[in-house]
This record gives C-alpha cells, sequence and structure tokens, in this order.
C-alpha cells in the first residue's frame, strides 16, 4: 500500500502545481526563481516529451492506459522483494503518468512550468510527473545494475561453495 500512496503523492504535488500554474500565471509568463537558470514558466504541451509527437491525444490516452496497467500488475508483482528501490522507482513512474493522463484526458496538453536554462541553452519546460517519471525510470536502471551485481556476487559464492565440496 505505500507504494501507491507515494504514487498518490506525486500525483497530487503534479496536479496541484499545475492548478497554480494554470490558474495564477498568464501562458508564457516568467517568473524567475534562480536568475536566469532557473525560471517557472507557464507553458503548455500537446506532445510527448520534449514536445515530441504534437497533438496525439488518443495515441497518449491508449499508450498510458496500457502503461498504467502494466505499472500496476509489475508493481504488485515487486512489492514485497527485499530490495525497495525498483517499487519505490514504479511508485515514481505510476505517479507521474497518471498525473500528465489526467491532464491528456480532460484537456489534451499537459501544464509544463520548470525551465532551466544553460547559458543559452534552454531545455525543454517540464512538470513534475515529467521529473518523477525520469527519476522513477532512472532509479529503475540503477537496480537493475544493482541486480546484476548481486546476481554476479551470488553466482561467485555458488561457485566458491561447490569448489570446496
Amino acid at each position: 500500500m505505500v507504494y501507491y500512496i507515494l504514487a498518490f503523492i506525486v500525483f497530487l504535488v503534479d496536479q496541484g502545481t499545475k492548478f497554480l500554474i494554470a490558474t495564477r500565471m498568464e501562458l508564457r509568463e516568467e517568473i524567475p526563481v534562480i536568475g536566469n537558470f532557473f525560471v517557472i514558466t507557464s507553458h503548455r504541451n500537446s506532445g510527448a516529451a520534449f514536445g515530441i509527437l504534437q497533438d496525439q491525444r488518443w495515441f497518449f490516452i491508449v499508450v498510458t492506459i496500457i502503461v498504467v496497467v502494466a505499472l500496476i500488475w509489475y508493481l504488485q508483482k515487486v512489492k514485497d522483494t527485499p530490495h525497495k528501490l525498483l517499487p519505490v522507482a514504479l511508485s515514481l513512474v505510476l505517479g507521474g503518468a497518471i498525473g500528465n493522463f489526467l491532464d491528456r484526458a480532460l484537456t489534451g496538453e499537459v501544464v509544463d512550468f520548470v525551465q532551466l536554462n544553460f547559458g543559452s541553452y534552454t531545455f525543454p519546460i517540464f512538470n513534475i510527473a515529467d521529473s518523477a517519471i525520469c527519476i522513477g525510470v532512472a532509479l529503475i536502471v540503477v537496480e537493475t545494475l544493482l541486480e546484476g551485481r548481486r546476481e554476479k556476487a551470488a553466482a561467485k559464492i555458488e561457485g566458491n561453495e561447490q569448489h570446496h565440496e
């Protein structure tokens, strides 16, 4: 249950911040937070991450439903494992996916507002859901690498035990 609570918290924070941006700022309005490096910018995105696949609302809705069902199924499968990184990662992805899904289903676009500038380069504007998804995916990669190491260590121990018999 704790993993679903985590996903729900991600969803609530995402939706709350998007609501504040959508209701308190004009579209394209900017509020500098840390000079020109971190700027809150009211932006809408009808595509996927980084603005790709613009105006493909039904495609995203169908794909997200499939992904959410798969995430819940897999989370149920791994929630009782001794290593908690994977279920936490899946929870972050789940909460973020549902947050962006709700936006697309209701309005056909996602509210983005975090803008980071690195000199003359502006990173694509994103939101809390996008952040949770990216962090979750990164943690899945880390867990996969750690699991590979655990399997190698276990095989080495097993090999040593068989060698000593």
